[in-house]
Order: structure tokens, then C-alpha cells, then sequence
């Protein structure tokens, strides 16, 4: 960072590219002769090929953890939390507990935390399932870091910068995942098609990848995704909710433990949905409840059994 005079993230991307080279990246002079050699020192001294993804993932997401710190990065920017991307990853593994390949698709992938989380626990859990990621993102900061991320660990995974509201270029996935980023969407003429779009001011941004990414997803596929808890009370509901009506199984809602968020109105729920298709159904019961504090065993355990017997009497 001193070195190149630049952030901490971009500092971080340049170690990143120079760990999967090999080498160290001069321009302009930069690095000076010094910090080269310094930099190639540690570089052997550092055998990542021997660690396995998850620690990398790990060491990484410090390394981000710091950047946010260090360069004030905006809240729509801050990294998943590993206790959700576990949480996403169990309930995948509960709906989807005989696929062979999946691929999951993230329209707001950012550094890649969650997507790689996902894969990683999936992948220990079941190593005989094929895993690969898509992942999507505007930032082109926040798309390298993912790049490294995915690269380091050796994951399968096929990033696209570009805004995730407009035409998409890939094969259907089969799941959809995503911290959503929350917000206004600026762009009122790229969404008029959107059936959650808002007939009058800016739509909700969150909403409208929720459509478009349940709109690469295959039949009767999945997506979970981290919403705010007020996302069916607020003035643009009706939109999304006639959406959920009529092209989507709303499955599940589940609220994260409250003691996770500094005031309520920041809360987050984990919303689960289906699209129409040959092998889904609506659930006779959807899926509501509360996740009791992470920090409480014993309760956490018991409610992770619920979620299993409601699978098993519904799907």
C-alpha cells in the first residue's frame, strides 16, 4: 500500500495477482528494488498450494476485513459474515441433498466471500457433487477481489462485470444465492420490464435481482437470498409480492437473530424461493421462523432439526 501509494484493497488485489504469478508486478518503477525483494522473500516462504481452500478463504477474508476498516468501504460493499454463508450453505444441502452438479449463480457476487463459503462447505460435505460458481458485479475492485479469491482457492467460478439488471450472457444456473445490496435502482428505463419494477420513482434494487436472477435459474430451482426482515412491508411490496404469486414459489422466510444487528430496522431474514417447474411444489407449510442466537447451542441445534423435518414433510 505505501509502496504503491494506493488503498488498502488495491494493494491487496496487486499481492493477489502477484501470489497466483508467481511474481512481482513493476510499474512505473513500483515496487522499488527493495520492497521487490522483500515481497519475493515472503512470496517463497509462502506455500499456499498446501493449504486448502478454506484457509485461504479465511486468511483472505482478514485481509478484506482490514481493507473495509482501513478504506472505509460502503456498508453495500461489506463481506457476508461466515455464520450466514454456513447457514446458506446448510440449507442448500438440505433442499438439494442428491444433486450431483450444481452450479449457483450470485448477481451481487462482491468479493466473493459468500459464493465461496457456499462452494466451500458444500464441496467438504459432499465431495462427490461437481461445484461451480457464477458471480456478477459492477465494481471492478470487488470483481478482482472475488477473481483472487475463487483463483486461490482453486474453485470452479465464471465472473461477469457488468450491472446485473441488464442482459445476461450465461446458461441457467441452478441455484441463486446473494447478500443482496439494498437500495434505490437508478436507472428507471433499463427495469420498465421488470414485473417488480415501481411505477412511479426508483425501484427497489433488491427486488428486481431477485427476479432476475430467479430468471436464470432452472426450473423448479432455487434461490436464497439475505433481505431486509421489513422487505413485505414497505410501499413497494405489492410489486414483489404479486411477482412471488405468479412466477415463484415462496418457500421459506427466515429472520437472523436479532442480537447480530446494532438496531432492528438493520435486521436481515434468509427469504427461500422456488421457480414453477415439474419437480416443485408450494410447500403446505411455508417455512417461518426466528434463528435463536448463534451463541445458543443447544437452541441453534434444535431449530436446524426443524428445518429438516419441515424438508422432509414437504419435499
Amino acid at each position: 500500500m505505501k509502496e504503491l501509494d494506493s488503498s488498502y484493497l488495491d494493494a491487496l488485489i496487486e499481492t493477489g495477482d502477484n501470489l497466483i504469478s508467481g511474481e512481482v508486478h513493476i510499474e512505473d518503477g513500483k515496487p522499488s528494488t527493495s520492497a521487490r525483494h522483500n515481497l519475493e522473500h515472503f512470496y517463497e516462504e509462502t506455500n499456499i498450494k498446501q493449504l486448502n481452500a478454506e484457509v485461504v478463504r479465511q486468511a483472505l477474508q482478514l485481509a478484506i476485513l482490514n481493507a473495509s476498516q482501513q478504506d472505509h468501504i460502503q456498508a453495500n460493499h461489506q463481506m457476508t459474515p461466515d455464520t450466514i454463508g454456513m447457514l446458506f450453505a446448510y440449507l442448500l444441502q438440505e433442499l438439494l441433498a442428491d444433486t450431483k452438479t450444481l452450479t449457483v449463480l450470485d448477481p451481487a457476487v462482491g468479493t466473493g466471500n459468500l459464493l465461496t463459503t457456499i462452494m466451500n462447505d458444500i464441496h467438504q460435505n459432499h465431495k462427490e457433487t461437481k461445484i461451480s460458481g457464477i458471480g456478477i458485479d459492477n465494481d471492478d475492485s470487488m470483481l478482482a477481489m472475488a477473481d483472487i479469491n475463487s483463483r486461490l482457492q482453486n474453485l470452479d467460478v465464471d465472473l461477469f462485470h457488468q450491472d446485473a439488471l441488464d442482459q445476461l450472457v450465461f446458461n441457467s444456473a441452478d441455484v441463486a444465492v446473494s447478500d443482496l445490496p439494498v437500495g434505490y435502482y437508478p436507472i428507471d428505463v433499463r427495469v420498465k420490464k421488470y414485473q417488480t419494477h415501481s411505477t412511479e420513482g426508483h425501484s427497489y434494487v433488491h427486488h428486481l435481482l431477485i427476479e432476475q436472477a430467479m430468471n436464470h435459474v432452472v426450473a423448479s430451482g432455487f434461490g436464497l437470498f439475505l433481505v431486509p426482515t421489513n422487505i413485505f412491508q414497505t410501499d413497494q411490496a405489492a410489486n414483489l409480492l404479486n411477482y412471488c404469486k405468479n412466477n415463484i414459489y415462496l418457500q421459506g422466510f427466515l429472520n437472523l437473530p436479532k442480537d447480530l444487528f446494532t438496531n432492528a430496522s438493520l435486521q436481515k431474514s434468509i427469504l427461500i424461493v422456488q421457480n414453477y417447474g415439474t419437480q416443485a411444489k408450494q410447500a403446505s407449510k411455508v417455512l417461518l421462523g426466528d434463528f435463536p442466537s448463534f451463541k445458543n447451542q443447544k437452541e441453534m441445534k434444535k431449530f436446524l432439526d426443524e428445518i429438516k423435518q419441515w424438508h422432509r414433510q414437504n419435499f
